[in-house]
């Protein structure tokens, strides 16, 4: 079995589907398909099921996808250990969330990165905190920024920025306190820590049916509160200058403060590119 034999298999496991990976690894179909049966017979197991869909692992093949996993990090990271300039370059892959990507302090932070190591192609990556943190673990990311609490033991914490917890609403005719039970709510989709923290506060207050409409990016939902379409829990270093349509008002002290960290894997041998970016964070403050 060859090096090759696992990248294609792997390749089959994320796909889900032998064609789906050949146009992937711009493979002819029916050489991946020789190849796992060549694999299947080397190992004497059945590694897919075939399905009309595609191809589901079978109980050996999960059992060798973990190992699998682990044989071609080993590989990448000997030859970037091998092969690593003294200077960070080549590619760069970092998650961020919607409400570290949209502030100034961060693309400052960007800018410098870039005047810096122009030899370092980076990839920013928009996804959700327990996404990010799924896409670092699975290695499908040399890093990423992700708010809220983790299992923090296979990473490593670059930088990390407590924020405070601001509730946002339209400043024209809002009652004060906000009616915080009877309110539209603005909410990131499913896994951010802010919407998170928002229906446990209102489920804390007995409150079951709660209204929200979903979105993707943080200028919808400050123009959402702005024409008072609803309230928005965010963190207050989104607010970059004075907003005469918008109200800032306090929220329980249980959720006045949110963590947002950059972190990446703990590994024996360190990305220079990543740990350059880190220093560009910390350095802007962000």
């Amino acid at each position: 079995m060859e090096l090759t034999d696992l990248k294609i298999f792997m390749a089959i496991m994320r796909e889900g589907s032998i064609t789906r990976a050949a146009e992937k690894l711009d493979y002819v179909q029916s050489n991946l398909t020789m190849r796992v049966r060549k694999m299947e017979t080397e190992l004497g197991v059945q590694l897919f099921h075939r399905t009309p869909k595609g191809v589901l692992p079978t109980e050996k093949g999960l059992i060798l996808s973990q190992y699998a996993a682990d044989i071609l990090f080993k590989y990448e990271e000997a030859v970037t250990a091998v092969q690593e300039s003294e200077h960070p370059r080549g590619p760069l892959a970092i998650g961020v969330v919607e409400t570290v990507a949209s502030t100034p302090p961060f693309i400052r932070a960007l800018s410098d990165f870039q005047t810096r190591y122009p030899e370092v192609a980076l990839s920013l990556v928009t996804g959700t905190s327990p996404l990010n943190y799924e896409k670092v673990l699975n290695r499908e990311l040399d890093g990423a920024f992700f708010s809220g609490e983790f299992d923090l033991t296979p990473l490593k914490v670059s930088y990390e920025i407590k924020d405070e917890v601001i509730l946002l609403t339209n400043a024209d005719g809002n009652p004060s306190p906000p009616d915080v039970a009877n309110a539209t709510w603005i909410v990131f989709p499913k896994g951010c820590p802010f919407r998170a923290a928002s229906m446990d506060w209102l489920q804390g207050m007995g409150i079951s049916s709660i209204n929200m409409i979903e979105v993707s990016a943080l200028d919808t939902m400050l123009n959402c509160v702005r024409a008072g379409i609803g309230y928005a829990l965010l963190n207050e270093s989104v607010i970059t200058e004075a907003d005469e349509r918008l109200t800032v008002h306090p929220v329980p002290e249980q959720y006045r403060f949110m963590t947002t960290r950059l972190v990446t894997r703990k590994e024996q041998f360190g990305s220079k590119s990543f740990a350059a970016f880190a220093n560009c964070m910390k350095a802007a403050g962000i």
